[in-house]
């Protein structure tokens, strides 16, 4: 991608004078977004390490680091600012609220409370509740996937549970299901049952979690497991390899063997050693047959316009069934295990996850990516390698605790040291859809009548260019050792995985869509739909409330200040903060102002922070 066009910014702010708008502010959000590119690409998204590591490429024999402290050295919020970097980097939103609380307490016991709390409502309920699981031709809600881009946006805006909300979330990266990808009947029901299973299973134990995610019928159905038979020597047929491959490529080893700290091993030539061979694949699939939709609890319904017979959604929330005469009974050996001849179908599954889970390279492989995900694109070697050691034992014995990963990531000095803030090599582009759920979740939004019909907004050219859980295929939207072509990350090989997702088009895309959303909110058709037939007026159901910088909007310095804050941590810069309250002075504002007046200040502010290289770049 050519970065002298995106610095450029023109088509954005020809296009950013929408409804509300300060035209000074559309140039400057434009502007702003610019630089916060060229900044993320001169080493703001990646590349580099802390005091005293080496960086980790992605390639090596490994390296000598500095022995770990005996424990952690930042256990506190000392400042509003440090507990707010702690929040945004644990969870969606950082509320003066939840700051407030954070400051009594080290950092370990939020985290020991956060996970201990009930997971709470589930997708797949809320579905139910809202009338999505209606059979009607007039509406064909088993047809349709809209239904689960609503449950979604829900969940991750309204949850009381943000920091489970967002590890599932994050989970859902690694472990990729695309609603996109789903061509079953209840589709939507189907991804709700998986994005619950993320999120019940965020803090439990990675081999459980497997295990739920290779059984689940949306992950059966995207990758095949689902109905995969087992040879026939009179046919030719073979076991489907999909999930074979895809469950050691992209679920628990990787490509290449790895060291503790990441880094890949060597031959003596100097060559990659490969983690997997074709015989692993061939071996494994043959595990992974006479897996099929549990139907047992079927319940069949005429639909009769189109003569359909359409079952309830039971099937989709419940692990698949084995069909034993479907199984391959033939002897595997792959990863240096060996499933004997004839072994039950559930025995075999549970030889294989159990060496999957066992093999050296699921600490590494799932922890830096989980650190990728949410603190930094290139933590060094030392970070991954502490954090793959909580992986290997939890402290009492225990392999694959995801408590102790997510505690080890959030907890580690190169995640909570103030020296990352002014590291051109630590943190990392926000994720689209990260940044549109936190701005709900700062600003209370709300959904009038519950309909939270916020849609697929995968659209780079007019929406966000990224939707929950709408990956366009199972290597997730962006691929954990992306480096953006032509760029100064480039020559360097550093990765930037979010900057997969930007282009010329998503740039504008993001500051067109969000200049809207944040001013006037989510224009929703009949919001009142399914559960009532009135018809209520169309119009902006889904809005944020904005009460306290409502309340200060006259205090243009102040409002800029409170949402450095709130937003980045208090990583605005001064002369960042400067160049917005300039432009915001542009127009002026009184106490007796009208509301609208005040509103169009504060979504201006809004948008120049979210347009700014200190917030797209989290530090």
């Amino acid at each position: 991608m050519r970065f002298t066009e995106i610095m450029d910014g023109k088509p954005a702010v020809e296009e950013a004078r929408t409804e509300g708008s300060h035209p000074s502010a559309a140039k400057l959000s434009a502007a702003l977004a610019a630089s916060a590119l060229v900044t993320a690409c001169g080493g703001g998204g990646g590349g580099g390490s802390t005091t005293g590591t080496t960086p980790g490429t992605g390639t090596g024999t490994g390296t000598t680091t500095p022995a770990a402290p005996s424990g952690p050295v930042y256990t506190t919020a000392a400042t509003d600012e440090e507990a707010a970097r702690f929040l945004l980097q644990s969870q969606f939103s950082a509320s003066e609220a939840e700051i407030a609380v954070l400051r009594t307490k080290p950092y370990a016991a939020w985290l020991s409370e956060q996970m201990d709390a009930p997971v709470g409502a589930f997708g797949f309920d809320w579905l139910n509740q809202r009338g999505y699981a209606t059979i009607s031709s007039a509406t064909n809600y088993y047809d349709n996937t809209y239904p689960g881009d609503y449950m979604l946006w829900n969940q991750l805006m309204t949850s009381p549970n943000a920091m489970r909300k967002r590890v599932a979330l994050a989970l859902s990266e690694i472990f990729v299901v695309s609603l996109s990808g789903l061509d079953i009947a209840w589709r939507s029901h189907a991804i709700a049952n998986w994005w619950d299973m993320l999120s019940a299973g965020a803090f439990s134990n990675f081999r459980n979690l497997l295990q739920d995610v290779t059984l689940n019928p949306a992950m059966g159905y995207y990758l095949n497991t689902k109905g995969n038979m087992k040879e026939n020597t009179a046919t030719g047929r073979v076991p489907d390899e999909n999930f074979g491959r895809e469950v050691m490529q992209l679920f628990t080893l990787g490509l290449y063997q790895l060291n503790l700290d990441g880094s890949v091993k060597l031959d003596a030539n100097g060559t990659k050693l490969e983690t997997y061979t074709q015989s692993d694949i061939t071996n494994i699939a043959r595990v992974f047959t006479g897996w099929d939709f549990d139907q047992t609890q079927n319940v069949n319904t005429l639909e009769p316009v189109n003569n359909r017979n359409i079952p309830n959604t039971v099937f989709t929330r419940l692990p698949m069934r084995l069909t034993p005469a479907n199984h391959s009974t033939l002897a595997s050996s792959f990863l240096g295990a060996t499933v004997p001849t004839n072994t039950d179908g559930v025995a075999a599954l549970k030889i294989a996850l159990d060496t999957l889970c066992n093999h050296p390279n699921v600490g590494p492989f799932i922890g830096k990516q989980l650190i990728q995900k949410l603190v930094t694109s290139n933590p060094s070697p030392a970070y991954v390698a502490r954090v793959a050691s909580a992986f290997n034992n939890n402290g009492a014995g225990v392999r694959g605790d995801l408590k102790a990963v997510i505690t080890a990531i959030l907890l580690d000095d190169e995640a909570r040291s103030p020296a990352g803030l002014t590291q051109s090599g630590f943190g990392k582009l926000r994720e689209p859809m990260v940044r549109m759920v936190q701005w709900g979740r700062t600003f209370g939004i709300n959904s009038a009548r519950g309909s939270w019909k916020m849609g697929d907004s995968s659209n780079p050219a007019t929406q966000l260019g990224q939707s929950p859980l709408r990956s366009p295929s199972v290597f997730n939207f962006f691929r954990p050792g992306y480096v953006p072509p032509s760029t100064a990350l480039s020559a360097s090989q550093t990765p930037a995985p979010e900057f997969q997702l930007v282009n010329e088009s998503s740039v504008g895309g993001y500051l067109n869509f969000m200049q809207g959303v944040i001013r006037n909110g989510i224009f929703i058709n009949a919001p009142d739909l399914p559960q009532s037939a009135s018809n209520a007026t169309n119009g902006y159901d889904v809005t944020a409330a904005y009460t306290t910088e409502l309340a200060i909007a006259v205090d243009t310095a102040g409002l800029v200040k409170r949402l450095g804050l709130l937003l980045c941590a208090g990583q605005l810069s001064a002369a960042t903060q400067v160049l917005i309250v300039t432009a915001l002075n542009a127009t002026p504002l009184t106490a007796t102002s009208t509301d609208s007046a005040k509103r169009d200040r504060v979504a201006a502010a809004v948008l120049l922070v979210m347009a700014s290289s200190e917030y797209l770049i989290q530090k």
